[in-house]
This record gives structure tokens, sequence and C-alpha cells, in this order.
């Protein structure tokens, strides 16, 4: 728990000094007609308390921001992401482009199932998109689809408890990835 705490004041102060120019934490991926209302932006907020830097698009991004070129380079520059699953997920290109260059770029993401079972999750070639996306999309899905995750059913599951469980889920990652580095050090 003390490292924990030690993580979370160092996240502080280097947020404090750098809070236009630091990379984020961590980058939510999201459909936002399913989740950006909810469990997206209850998220965000709650890790922005802990005093870590998240991404989320209507967060972090202002009108005239080129769209593509700011979430590539916060998934890019993330040090883990959350996926969050909903019934609509696989319906946007965005959503999908994101989870797949996350996988790309070897991050570790932590998915939340939100109203749907992995097992639903399958990008469909409804002719807008090339067929190299659409296999580079299902490969990212079943990554995620054998990664284990958070289940949550909106009618009967606790908004706070999901949300706390994510934030206790990354702050545990980042901890490990800053131990790693301290392991590593000299």
């Amino acid at each position: 728990m003390h490292r924990t705490s030690q993580f979370l004041h160092q996240c502080h102060q280097t947020r404090v000094a750098n809070r236009s120019t630091k990379p984020c934490d961590v980058f939510i991926n999201h459909r936002g007609i399913d989740t950006k209302r909810t469990v997206a932006t209850l998220l965000y907020d709650h890790l922005y308390r802990l005093n870590l830097h998240p991404f989320l698009d209507s967060k972090n991004m202002k009108p005239g921001d080129k769209l593509f070129d700011n979430i590539n380079g916060a998934i890019r520059k993330c040090k883990v992401g959350v996926a969050v699953f909903s019934p609509r997920y696989c319906e946007s290109y965005f959503c999908l482009h994101e989870l797949a260059l996350m996988m790309e770029s070897r991050k570790k993401v932590i998915p939340i199932f939100c109203d749907i079972k992995p097992s639903q999750l399958r990008a469909v070639d409804n002719g807008k998109c090339a067929m190299e996306d659409i296999r580079r999309f299902n490969w990212a899905l079943e990554e995620a689809k054998y990664t284990v995750g958070l289940t949550f059913d909106s009618l009967k599951g606790n908004w706070s408890d999901v949300v706390t469980s994510a934030s206790d889920n990354v702050i545990k990652t980042l901890t490990e990835m800053e131990g790693g580095k301290a392991d590593a050090a000299p």
C-alpha cells in the first residue's frame, strides 16, 4: 500500500508541473453513445481525482484539434488502456481503430464488458471498411476477448463499484510498471 501512495503522490507532483505536456497515463476507449455519460466519464473523473492523467476524447480535446493525430498520439504515449465494450461498440470505426492501435502498440489493456459478453464482440463488414481493417479489428477484438476483464450489467450493477474496481486495476498496473522501472534501474 505504501508503494501505491508513493506512486500517486509522484503522479500528482508530475501532473502539477507538467499539466499540459505530460502524456496520458490511461487511455479510455469507449463508444460515446453507450458509455460517455456513464462509466467512461465516471472513470475519467475518478482517475483524475487520484492525480492520474487519463485521456477521454470529450475531456482532453478541443475544437480544432485533429482527431486522429490527438487520439493516435495519446494511445502511443499512454501507459495503459481501458477498453469499455458496450452493445454498439463494434459499430464504431473509431472504437475499433483505437483498440487495434492499443493492441498493436502492445499496451496493457483492461477490458470492461458493459452490458455485453466477450463472445458477442466482432467487427462486421458493412462495406464501409477495407478488408484489411476488418481483419485488424477482429484480431484486436480476439485479443481483448481473451484478456481478463471486468463485467458490468448496468441494470443490476453499481456504477461506483465498477469504476472503483477499474481504477484499482489501473493503479495496480501503473504501480507494477513503475516498480519494474525501479527494479531495472542500477
